[in-house]
């Protein structure tokens, strides 16, 4: 039988209980999932590509079939076939997200056809959830320990040079 391997792209700036409730969604369906640090052309980032590898790493450490990647600068379609996945999981958050996720993985389809887009919905306590939001709050030195990993917190802290 053939492994099922998956793509998890994103530019994770910061990674968020979002992001991580939908890999833990995702892990017992897949053989292999890769979680590949991409850029976003839209964003200016705030973490390092190094920092966030080093913070998602820290935050799944409890997910055994799970290895994150960098791939600053290239197209996810490329990304998934070097990897031989055939699945890219995407989250859903509200009605927004899925018209915009809706267009990439049609646009993603048209540039491989054998790639197919799996789409998770997190609990609605994450919904309102955004790394653009997260580093607005963590800026302004508002608590986000309940929206993301302990070790995104530490990094935010160390960022914002924020005590506590």
């Amino acid at each position: 039988m053939m492994k099922k391997i998956a793509l998890f792209p994103g530019s994770f700036d910061p990674f968020t209980n979002g992001h991580l409730q939908t890999l833990k969604y995702a892990d017992p369906l897949f053989d292999q999932i890769y979680i590949a640090v991409e850029t976003n052309t839209q964003k200016v980032g705030l973490f390092s590509f190094v920092e966030k590898k080093e913070m998602i790493e820290e935050s799944i450490a409890d997910l055994s079939n799970v290895e994150v990647i960098e791939q600053p600068g290239k197209l996810t379609v490329e990304v998934a076939k070097k990897l031989n996945a055939q699945f890219l999981i995407r989250g859903i958050r509200n009605s927004a997200d899925f018209q915009y996720e809706a267009d990439i993985s049609n646009m993603n389809h048209t540039l491989d056809p054998t790639i197919e887009t799996v789409f998770f919905i997190p609990p609605k306590h994450f919904t309102y959830i955004s790394s653009t939001m997260i580093r607005e709050v963590s800026s302004l030195g508002g608590d986000v320990s309940n929206v993301v990993p302990a070790p995104v917190v530490k990094k935010l802290k160390e960022k914002f040079k924020i005590n506590g």
